[in-house]
């Protein structure tokens, strides 16, 4: 069926073309009785409004893009979650997209937005390389890196310090009585795995632990459940007595790995821990201790200041950084 022109509209209500445009767009006062002739018309004939060329016009749309690593990942959700309430608060729509870390369909959504001439990005970067963000920056949209650092390209970022993190989990795990701890995570690709790892490792360095790495291929449920399989199969002087996993889905994952096929208790004979404090880590089988990060507060934090500096022009760029909160639940040994 044949999309329904501005002029059919205009016929059906006995008016020009501009006095639709205007009941449309909002952009003139019509009189309250031709304003119902004309949205009558557009009941009756279906017609819906060429949003693309309103945005062609103006130079922009009434929405901001968000692009994320994973949107199934509960802290993503809530990410998500903050930064719609703030647009919702500004008039504003959140069009969302997935990367699943895939670069290519990442710069697939990036170059979407843009052509939908969106009023600023929000991405959780899956590389290092940013010049193609710089690049959109530089053209006029406005970036924001959320949950990554600028790391000297000429972006602003909201984030939360993941080495601080790091430390903050091994410190409780060292202060539990535990001197096998083990690191359990990755891609190391991603920034924030390795941050959380480097924090640790620190940790355990200075502390004359060793810190050995069971690396995963993503951040999944399943993927801890498949490092728990190795890791409870190992003999006992070799197993580790307590594992910081890179975030809750991992350790979730690996709880249940240590549940299903293994004897051994949890935190007595292997303490966990993970990273997020998604909404779900309180209600696991045996309640999981977390690095909380204020997810909601990142997306918010991220829509607020990139409109900021919107309004300002001045071409500033900000740095946002909170500090993680450590969150003791059952899953590791009391200090």
């Amino acid at each position: 069926m044949a999309k329904v022109s501005m002029r059919e509209v205009a016929d059906r209500a006995g008016v020009s073309v501009g006095t639709v445009s205007h009941v449309v767009n909002g952009s003139s006062k019509v009189a309250e009785a031709t304003a119902a002739k004309v949205n009558a018309a557009i009941e009756e004939l279906g017609f819906v409004r060429n949003a693309a060329a309103r945005q062609l016009r103006s130079g922009h749309s009434n929405s901001l893009g968000l692009v994320v690593l994973d949107t199934s990942n509960p802290f993503f959700a809530s990410v998500a979650h903050g930064a719609r309430q703030a647009c919702d608060e500004a008039g504003l729509a959140l069009l969302i997209g997935d990367s699943g870390t895939d670069e290519q369909r990442e710069g697939k959504y990036l170059d979407l937005f843009a052509e939908q001439r969106v009023n600023g990005l929000l991405v959780t970067p899956t590389g290092s390389d940013l010049s193609q963000l710089e690049a959109i920056a530089s053209r006029g949209t406005p970036v924001m890196l959320v949950d990554r650092d600028s790391n000297g390209y000429a972006l602003s970022s909201v984030t939360v310090d993941n080495i601080a993190g790091g430390r903050m989990a091994l410190d409780h795990i060292i202060a539990g009585g535990c001197s096998r701890p083990a690191f359990i995570g990755g891609p190391q690709s991603l920034p924030q795995v390795a941050d959380r790892l480097a924090g640790a490792a620190e940790r355990a360095d200075e502390s004359g632990l060793e810190l050995p790495v069971y690396s995963t291929p993503e951040l999944t449920i399943l993927a801890g459940r498949d490092a728990g399989e190795k890791v409870v199969g190992l003999p006992d002087d070799q197993r580790p007595d307590a594992v910081f996993c890179a975030n809750d889905l991992l350790a979730v994952g690996f709880m249940q790995a240590v549940i299903m096929f293994s004897d051994l208790r949890i935190p007595e004979d292997i303490a966990i821990l993970g990273y997020d404090d998604i909404d779900y880590a309180f209600s696991t089988i045996v309640p999981l201790t977390s690095v909380r990060q204020p997810a909601e507060l990142l997306g918010r934090t991220a829509v607020e200041t990139l409109l900021q500096e919107n309004a300002s022009a001045s071409g500033e760029h900000h740095d946002r950084r909170f500090t993680p909160e450590l969150v003791v639940r059952g899953s590791t040994r009391p200090v």
